[in-house]
């Protein structure tokens, strides 16, 4: 078969595959008009089912719109008719109050017009009332024999007097009342920490004894032309008493480390049989060591016994020397210690640091170990020696303070006031010489005795009382508690005491007849 054949194939070929593709495409536009024809038919009927529903709702709507309009109608017709009467009603209720106005208003002008002839019958009233008064006072002032300013100042002297009662009442209500709260929570207070605290006190003298094996050791103490009693007193600055009491030496001294350092060098020098110069100094030297020893070992039993640490040591050193001191007959350690353990359980009671508490009262004062060394009291010693040692400014307040030299800047520096107090007062705690004691009681009734209106008065219960007779028709009842706290603001401004002094006032009157 040749190429021609081919070709006339393929033309062959292409010719029916046209004829069919035409054919094809004219069998699918027949389908899609038929389709189409269909899809036309269904959207009409659609439609003309739309139209006929529109149209019966818009029948709907008009009907209802119709329904609410007659509606609004017939209630804005009602809601228009209430306005008018409630209009026509408030007219009314104006008018009538209009007219009840104007009836007021024609009371009232009646009312002023009575109103002005009662004020001008007043007036003429009132200057005859004041041509009255000024008659009734001339006449008082001629029956009474006063003028007015007088009796003026008869009535303000009466009012002060009235005042003045009252005012002492008041003041003794409140002291009283003041008193039965504040005095119940210190009392409970104080007691708790007195309980608490029992520390012993020893009673310090001037002097020391010293027991000799015999009587025949005073002669070899006092040696050749005295050459050994002269070396121990010129060593230690102790006097040495040698005299008919059997078997003893006195050592006396106002210095009581200076009478220790003799009373321990003596010992030794007894014990050992030689005693001559030498050996004397010796023995003092080390007698000397000793007591020194002994002052820190005391003074660091004194911190440890309340709880107290951190102190420097020359500070301990002097706590320890404390021992050897004494303010009326009280040990100045034993005290400090006594102090620091009330201050502790005071700090303890009102909520403050207990532990600084306890330093400032050990060492408030410290001041005493050099007092008598140095010149200055022994607040002023203590501070010097608080700042020397980097104690706390609180500290250094507390002992200043403890006195009331200074204001107390914190609530411990109180504390401390009031644990020195306690402790110097507690009966038997310290003892004053009779001299001191007569002073003090004559002091106390001279104060008393310069008030007017005072008989007489007696100082009672060792000084820490005193009793003021006053003539009954001087002072009264109100008077009494002025004047007793005019005596006790005196006696705290003059005289300087431990504790608390109280003031007792007595008023006595007396009626005396004679039955015949």
């Amino acid at each position: 078969m040749g190429p021609i054949h081919y070709i006339i194939c393929a033309v062959i070929v292409i010719v029916v595959a046209v004829i069919t593709w035409f054919a094809a495409i004219a069998y699918r536009k027949n389908v899609a008009e038929s389709k189409i024809g269909k899809a036309e038919d269904k959207a009409r009927e659609i439609i003309d089912e739309a139209l006929k529903t529109a149209e019966a709702k818009k029948r709907e709507a008009l009907l209802d719109a119709k329904e609410e309009n007659l509606k609004v109608k017939n209630d804005f017709e009602k809601e228009m008719k209430e306005r008018r009467n409630e209009t026509q009603r408030t007219e009314k209720r104006l008018l009538s109050k209009e007219e009840n106005l104007d009836r007021k208003a024609e009371q009232m002008e009646k009312k002023e017009a009575a109103l002005a002839q009662k004020e001008s019958a007043l007036d003429k009233q009132k200057a005859k009332v004041d041509e009255l008064q000024a008659r009734h006072v001339q006449e008082l002032e001629r029956i009474s024999g006063l003028t007015s300013e007088q009796a003026k100042e008869y009535l303000l002297k009466t009012v002060e007097e009235d005042v003045k009662h009252e005012t002492a009442v008041m003041i003794k209500e409140m002291e009283t009342r003041a008193k039965e709260e504040a005095s119940k929570k210190a009392r409970e207070y104080v007691v708790t920490a007195i309980q608490k605290c029992a520390v012993d006190h020893v009673a310090e003298t001037t002097i020391s004894l010293v027991q000799l094996p015999n009587d025949e050791m005073k002669g070899r103490i006092i040696g050749r032309e005295g050459r050994n009693i002269r070396t121990l007193e010129t060593l230690t600055g102790v006097d040495l008493i040698i005299d008919d009491t059997p078997e003893a030496v006195i050592l006396s001294s106002f210095d009581p480390v200076r009478r220790e350092v003799a009373r321990i060098a003596l010992e030794k020098l007894i014990v050992d049989g030689r005693i001559h110069p030498a050996r004397i100094e010796e023995m003092v030297e080390k007698a000397q060591k000793e007591v020194e020893t002994q002052m820190r070992e005391d003074g660091e039993a004194a911190t440890l016994e309340v709880g107290v640490h951190g102190i420097h040591p020359e500070l301990v050193r002097l706590l320890g020397k404390m021992k050897f001191r004494t303010s009326y007959g009280q040990n100045a350690l034993k005290h400090s210690i006594e102090v620091s353990l009330l201050c502790g359980l005071l700090a303890g009671e009102v909520g403050v640091d207990v532990r600084m508490a306890k330093r400032a009262g050990l060492l408030h004062d410290i001041g005493k170990a050099l007092d008598h060394e140095m010149e200055g009291t022994h607040i002023s010693i203590g501070v010097d020696l608080c700042r020397k040692y980097k104690e706390s400014p609180l500290i250094i307040n507390a002992v200043e303070a403890h006195h009331g030299d200074v204001e107390p800047e914190s609530l411990i520096a109180c504390l401390v006031q009031a644990a020195d107090a306690i402790s110097a007062s507690r009966p038997g705690a310290r003892r004053e010489t009779l001299e001191t004691y007569t002073t003090r009681l004559t002091q106390l009734e001279t104060i008393a005795n310069k008030f007017e209106g005072v008989d007489k008065s007696f100082a009672i219960q060792a000084g820490r009382e005193i009793r003021v007779m006053v003539v009954p028709e001087q002072v009264n009842d109100a008077d009494m508690v002025l004047l007793a706290r005019d005596i006790a603001k005196q006696i705290e401004s003059e005289l300087q005491y431990p504790g608390q002094i109280k003031v007792s006032l007595i008023r006595e009157s007396r009626a005396t007849d004679v039955a015949k």
